[in-house]
C-alpha cells in the first residue's frame, strides 16, 4: 500500500508518519507545502526521511496561494463571523489539491492528513479529495479507533520514538502561520477568559506596543487585485509579504475570536493577519468608489455565502465557483489607490481615488449643485412611501 501524507513536521504528523507505517505496513510519501511559514524545509525532509517515509516532496505553492486563493478572497472581502479573514481556511484547499496531484503521480492508494475529528480542516481536507480524486482512500488517524485520544498522549509516543516535536506539555497550543496569518489554538487559550499572551505574536506586535506616530500606506488596485504599495509594483508573493511588514509593525490584524466551527462546536482562537486586513480594507474603501449601489449592497449578500464556503471546505463546490464569476465580474470597475492610515491596531482610510469612481461632487455637495434638483425628491418619497401610506390608513402601530 502506498500513502500519500500531509506532512508538516509538526507533532500531530510526525507520530502520524510513523503510526501509518506501522498500521499499514505502508510505504509513505511525506508532502509538505511550502505557503511562506518559514519552516526549515531541508531539515522537515530529514525528519520525515528519519521517520520513516520513503520520498519527501517540497511543494512551493506561495504563488498560487496568494494569486489564486488570497486575492480572491480579498476580492470578494471574505470574512467569517465579522472578524475571521480566513487564512488556513484559504490553504488547505490547495494543499489538498496538491497532495491529489502527487497522489496520482506516484499511483498511490490513499492519501492521509492529521486534522482532528472535532475541527474543520478534516472537512476542508477531505470535501478536497473528494471532488478531485474520489477513487483514493481517505485515512484520517485521529477519527480511527486505535489512534491516540489527545495530543499528550502524542507527546509520549514521539518521546518514545525519539521523533523531535516543536511542542511540549507546558505549551502545547498550536500555530498554523502562511503568508495571509498565523493561527494560534488549543492549550491555554481554550478557556476563552484567558487573556492571550502578546508575546507569542510572530507576524507583528500588539496594539499597544505599536508606534506612537501614525504609518501611511498607499495601496493600488486593478481589477480589486492590489498591484503596488507606495507606488512600487510588486507580483503577489512580495505584495503580501510588504503588507504584513507595514501592517505588523503597527498592530494591525489581530483578532481574539470565540467561533463557530461547522461541525458545531464553539472554538476560541487568536490570530495575526497584518498585511490581507490592510488590503481588504483598502479594497472596501475603493469599492465604496467604484461599484454601483444595487451591485454592492447584492455582493455583499454573495460575500457571505462566498466566505461561508471557504470556511465549510467548499472550494471546489460548482456555487463557489459560479459566484467567484460574479465576484469577478464586479471588479472590473475596482480600480485606483487607496491612502491607509495605520495606527496602533486601527486602518482607517484615509483617501481614495479612481478613474472609474462614481462620486460626484455636483450630485453630493451641500452647496448649490448643477445636476440635482432637489423639488424631484417631493415626488420619489411620495410614490416610495405609498404602501406605508396606504397601510398606516388602516392599521396603527
Amino acid at each position: 500500500m502506498k500513502i500519500v501524507l500531509a506532512y508538516s513536521g509538526g507533532l500531530d504528523t510526525s507520530v502520524i508518519l510513523a503510526w501509518l507505517k506501522d498500521k499499514y505496513d505502508a510505504e509513505i510519501i511525506a508532502y509538505a507545502a511550502n505557503l511562506g511559514q518559514n519552516d526549515d524545509f531541508k531539515a522537515i525532509e530529514q525528519k520525515a526521511l528519519k521517520t520513516g517515509a520513503s520520498k519527501v516532496y517540497i511543494e512551493d505553492l506561495r504563488e498560487e496561494f496568494v494569486k489564486d486563493y488570497v486575492f480572491k478572497a480579498i476580492q470578494a472581502n471574505s470574512i467569517y463571523e465579522y472578524k475571521y479573514m480566513l487564512g488556513t481556511s484559504l490553504a488547505r484547499p490547495l494543499i489538498a489539491k496538491r497532495q491529489v496531484e502527487i497522489a496520482l503521480k506516484e499511483s498511490a492508494d490513499a492519501v492521509s492528513h492529521g486534522a482532528t475529528g472535532k475541527g474543520n480542516d478534516q472537512v476542508r481536507f477531505e470535501l478536497t479529495f473528494r471532488a478531485l480524486a474520489p477513487h483514493l482512500q481517505i485515512i484520517a488517524p485521529w477519527k480511527e479507533d486505535d489512534f491516540f485520544k489527545a495530543r499528550n498522549e502524542l507527546i509520549d509516543y514521539a518521546q518514545s520514538k525519539n521523533i523531535p516535536i516543536p511542542v511540549t506539555k507546558e505549551k502545547p497550543y498550536s500555530t498554523d502561520p502562511n503568508l495571509l496569518h498565523i493561527s494560534y489554538e488549543g492549550g491555554i487559550l481554550e478557556d476563552p477568559a484567558f487573556e492571550y499572551d502578546k508575546s507569542m505574536f510572530q507576524m507583528g506586535v500588539d496594539p499597544i506596543d505599536a508606534p506612537d506616530k501614525a504609518e501611511y500606506a498607499e495601496i493600488e488596485f486593478s481589477s480589486g487585485i492590489p498591484v503596488a504599495i507606495n507606488g512600487k509594483k510588486m507580483k503577489p508573493v512580495e505584495l503580501l509579504s510588504e503588507a504584513n511588514k507595514i501592517a505588523g509593525r503597527n498592530g494591525v490584524g489581530i483578532v481574539d475570536l470565540v467561533e463557530n466551527r461547522l461541525v458545531g462546536i464553539k472554538s476560541r482562537g487568536v490570530y495575526e493577519t497584518p498585511g490581507g486586513t490592510l488590503l481588504m480594507e483598502a479594497h472596501k474603501a475603493l469599492e465604496t468608489l467604484t461599484l454601483e449601489r444595487d451591485t454592492a449592497h447584492y455582493k455583499q449578500i454573495v460575500e457571505l455565502k462566498y466566505a461561508e464556503m471557504i470556511y465549510n471546505g467548499q472550494w471546489f463546490h460548482p456555487l463557489r465557483k459560479a459566484l467567484e464569476s460574479f465576484i469577478a465580474e464586479t471588479q472590473t470597475v475596482v480600480n485606483g489607490t487607496v491612502k491607509m492610515k495605520l495606527y496602533k491596531g486601527n486602518c482607517i482610510a484615509a483617501s481614495r481615488e479612481s478613474k472609474d469612481s462614481l462620486y460626484d461632487i455636483k450630485l453630493s455637495t451641500f452647496e448649490e449643485g448643477a445636476n440635482y434638483d432637489q423639488k424631484d425628491a417631493k415626488g420619489f418619497i411620495k410614490l416610495f412611501g405609498l404602501p406605508m401610506e396606504v397601510f398606516g390608513r388602516k392599521h396603527k402601530w
